[in-house]
């Protein structure tokens, strides 16, 4: 998004294959950027922070939460209309997190029961705001700095909750200017005093995403000869608090070969096998491990004290109901799970080994991957439904496990 705004050609190596990018990368070609693609390298070429058009039909962020709310905010402060919409699983996750903020902000925007996608913006003169979030969300807060860049004065973004910091990194990197003090974030509009004035294309290695490397750290776990290395993991400290929960279970995690690469940190990963213990996870914990939580549920029947997860309610308006998902998806593998409003707790090995099941992954990427981890060292064969939705993130994710499983 920000090589579109950019002036120049941007090169992004290591670019995912994953469903939800190439989304983004759809909606940026229809606002006028132009995109070429070359297995992992992709070239982005903008024309500057007022350089996109409108587009004639409507843009389509996919199954992509994070292409619809980052955009929403780009996408306010232009001088044009845009119609946002998804898939249906996208069309049922809420919105009205984001269109409040920026609509503070005096951006035009309508939404189905004022909630949902398809989402109707009109273009308009933004001013800054003071935004304290109500609840930790990285998604909101890139969204209203986004927002910022076209706004008059200083907006700010007060969070509730440290959560994952990579906009904020990525503004700077791309000449942005943006302030940090505590969990409060600042960004001067770009044309405005001490605005920069423009965006600066750049050649950017992208790190390997820890969201997709925790199946393989889980897999490692599991199973107790394992023994992998997984080579440049985006290991940002807002994101390392998913390995921080492995360790204090128990697991054998090593990192390796760390050094800074425009302004993320890179390193290697050298997992073990390990007895897990298992444990609670709750309160300002979830923000940073939201997306990981699925495969530490799916993990919990075969640690020694179960797993169980608080606070975690945002889980329910997912790509699916994962609490739903995940205890439904249990029960089948013959775990005992306790479902709650706001998580569930999964009883550990005492309560009995699971087996061989039929996986319905709700059309869920991270369910469907979670699932293929815990049937590894199930009795029996499991099957995953629509397994293919692993494709949201990780299109590689069956064909990389396979290679690794040793028979």
């Amino acid at each position: 998004m920000l090589a579109g705004l950019a002036e120049g050609t941007s090169a992004l190596r290591n670019f995912s294959a994953a469903a939800d990018c190439h989304s983004t990368l759809g909606c940026m070609s229809a606002l006028g950027a132009e995109v070429k693609v070359e297995k992992e390298l992709v070239r982005v070429t903008g024309h500057g922070p007022r350089g996109l058009q409108s587009s004639w039909r409507a843009l389509d962020a996919g199954n992509s939460g994070t292409t619809m709310r980052l955009l929403a905010g780009i996408l306010a402060g232009q001088e044009f209309s845009t119609k946002l919409t998804g898939d249906g699983s996208l069309q049922k996750r809420p919105m009205k997190r984001v269109v409040g903020p920026l609509r503070e902000m005096g951006a035009d925007i309508r939404a189905k029961d004022d909630n949902f996608a398809p989402l109707e913006i009109k273009g308009a003169r933004l001013h800054a705001i003071d935004y304290q979030m109500p609840m930790a969300s990285a998604q909101v807060k890139s969204a209203v700095l986004l927002a910022g860049m076209f706004a008059e004065g200083v907006t700010s973004v007060t969070e509730p909750a440290r959560t994952r910091d990579h906009t904020e990194l990525a503004l700077e990197e791309f000449g942005a200017a943006v302030e940090r003090h505590g969990r409060t974030t600042r960004i001067h509009g770009l044309f405005g005093e001490n605005g920069a004035g423009k965006l600066v294309a750049k050649s950017l290695d992208v790190p390997g995403d820890i969201s997709s490397a925790v199946f393989f750290v889980a897999a490692a776990s599991l199973l107790g000869d394992s023994n992998i290395a997984i080579h440049n993991v985006g290991l940002n400290p807002t994101r390392t608090a998913i390995l921080d929960l492995f360790l204090g279970m128990g697991a054998s995690i090593q990192m390796l070969s760390l050094q800074s690469s425009h302004g993320e940190i890179i390193g290697d990963l050298a997992v073990k096998g390990a007895d897990l213990r298992g444990g609670v996870i709750e309160g300002q914990q979830i923000p940073l491990v939201i997306d990981e939580l699925p495969m530490l549920a799916a993990l919990g029947p075969y640690t020694e004290e179960g797993i169980e997860i608080r606070n975690a309610g945002e889980l329910r308006v997912k790509e699916s109901d994962r609490i739903a998902a995940l205890a439904e998806n249990l029960r089948r593998m013959g775990a005992t799970v306790e479902e709650r409003p706001d998580g569930l707790k999964v009883e550990g090995r005492s309560a009995g080994k699971l087996h061989g099941a039929e996986i319905e992954p709700h059309g869920d990427h991270r369910i469907a991957m979670a699932f293929a981890v815990a049937a590894l060292a199930a009795e029996g064969a499991t099957v995953i439904r629509d397994a293919e939705c692993a494709g949201v993130s990780y299109p590689a994710f069956f064909e990389d496990l396979n290679r690794l499983a040793v028979r």
